[in-house]
């Protein structure tokens, strides 16, 4: 009996942990080509993430997923696949890495828009 409450807490412990970052969120990205504040605009239901991209490259569609406080998604540009990884460290903020097609490695951090 005292393994299933286990379970059931650590079970509630993790979904509690889960974020939501629906909304739209500005991001400030360091390349070694310069820097740039694109918009995300993200949908979440579960683990599945869908969006869109406004920057540089215009507008485009993103998909990827978030796992507990991991985030990862894809932005498709006629250019190339914009890949973004990071962590979700408030309910607000985030940071993480990207790659970009023809930059290569990127920084970035994002705060969620008010």
């Amino acid at each position: 009996m005292h393994l299933r409450t286990l379970i059931c807490f650590f079970m509630a412990c993790a979904m509690a942990l889960a974020a939501d970052v629906t909304g739209k969120w500005t991001f400030s990205v360091e390349t070694s080509a310069g820097s740039g504040t694109p918009s995300f605009t993200f949908v979440q239901k579960g683990s599945l993430l869908t969006g869109t991209y406004q920057g540089a490259v215009g507008e485009a569609p993103l998909k990827g997923t978030v796992e507990g406080d991991k985030i990862e998604f894809v932005v498709t540009t006629g250019s190339g696949e914009l890949r973004y990884s990071g962590t979700i460290t408030g309910a607000a903020t985030m940071e993480g890495k990207a790659d970009y097609p023809e930059i290569g490695a990127a920084t970035w951090k994002a705060a969620k828009d008010k």
